[in-house]
């Protein structure tokens, strides 16, 4: 083999770069309107003085190891029994990531001969998980119940004969749109089924005290929940919640969990804290959620979005070189938004992804808006 070693490496670029899809990093600028540091906590004064207290008693920033050698902190475990506790479960175990704790939920509890139904929209962890595993995974239609049913029923036709699993997210990222909640329940109930449910952008920002969307369900047997402590938590990591016995399995059974050092018990005290936010300060969502409805009416009437009621505002393009055209002149105007284009979203929907934080001002979000309007005609 003649080929010089980076030469596939190099054309794969060349034909990202063809496609406009080649990714570069970016630095912050301007207006947030892109992070997803919903309630603005991750420069809250009082999570950083919670971590200083903890760093000045000892608390040290490496956990040192796994959870299952010397890298279980007090902070792990207060952090966990308090996760527990708020979000209604039986039991939580903090990970590193979202990412990793969705793909560490779909490769070590589904088994094989089991079936695992997946929104096709849900994160890309969540599709890794799947394929990863070892039980046989279909893909559904986006939110539609009658045809994560028919999978179900043509799977039990064909002699299927194990658990079902249905993985989704309950709030997407990039349309901002609700699972049906209540529906993918009573299906579950149907048929005797398990839900993994994603609760990533929906924590802290929906449900009782932000515990999420899926929260009237928490505590059940058959729902495993992810909460990521680094959107509107601010902080890192991620709160896997659910019955007691699947956790446990978890920690025996989950590679991703078992082989990996832990996260820093820094970042348990960081998201600890958060928590207790969520409970002391509620005037953070009802700011945020004004700015949702405010946002709404000027983003329908004045560019014809269709709102969806979420902090997550998606202006769909439709081709990839002008959307980045477009997210570029907003950058340089100030407005830090962001295009996104396949394979993060499906071919022919790249779009701006308008995110709504109180790092903003209902000044910053009119300013944005009417900035946005001029690009568009004459985009």
């Amino acid at each position: 083999m003649n080929e010089p070693p980076l030469a596939r490496y190099e054309a794969t670029l060349q034909g990202l770069a063809r496609k406009g899809r080649l990714r570069t990093l970016a630095p912050r600028i301007g207006f947030d309107f892109s992070s997803n540091d919903y309630l603005g906590l991750a420069a809250s004064k009082r999570i950083g003085d919670a971590v200083a207290a903890a760093i000045a008693r000892g608390t040290p920033v490496g956990a040192t190891g796994s959870r299952l050698l010397r890298g279980n902190a007090p902070e792990h475990e207060a952090l966990e029994s308090d996760a527990a506790a708020f979000f209604g479960a039986e039991r939580a175990l903090f990970f590193g990531s979202g990412y990793i704790a969705n793909f560490a939920l779909l490769t070590a509890l589904p088994h094989r001969g089991d079936l695992l139904i997946l929104d096709e929209l849900a994160h890309a962890s969540m599709h890794e998980g799947a394929r990863a595993g070892r039980a046989e995974f279909r893909l559904a239609t986006h939110n539609d119940i009658d045809v994560f049913e028919d999978a179900i029923r043509r799977w039990r036709a064909e002699g299927g004969m194990g658990r079902i699993w249905i993985a989704v997210e309950s709030l997407y990222g990039m349309d901002g749109d609700c699972a049906p909640m209540e529906s993918l329940v009573a299906l579950a109930d149907r048929h005797d089924a398990f839900i993994v449910v994603d609760e990533a952008h929906a924590t802290g920002v929906w449900g009782s005290d932000g515990r999420g969307l899926a929260s009237a369900f928490e505590g059940r047997d058959n729902i495993m929940a992810l909460h990521t402590c680094g959107k509107a938590l601010g902080a890192s990591g991620a709160l896997v919640t659910g019955p007691g016995v699947l956790c446990d399995y978890i920690v025996n059974r989950c590679r991703p969990f078992i082989y990996a050092t832990a996260p820093s018990p820094l970042m348990a005290v960081a998201a600890r804290e958060a928590l207790a936010i969520l409970v002391d300060e509620p005037m953070r969502r009802v700011q945020l959620h004004e700015h949702v409805a405010f946002a709404s009416r000027q983003l329908a009437e004045r560019c014809g979005a269709k709102p969806n009621g979420s902090q997550i505002q998606p202006i769909v393009i439709g081709e990839v070189t002008r959307t980045m055209a477009i997210a570029a002149d907003l950058q340089a105007r100030g407005f830090d938004i962001r295009g996104i284009r396949p394979p993060t979203v499906p071919e022919g929907t790249s779009r701006l992804r308008i995110s709504l934080t109180l790092n903003v001002s209902k000044a910053d979000i009119s300013a944005m808006v009417e900035t946005l309007v001029e690009v568009l005609a004459t985009a």
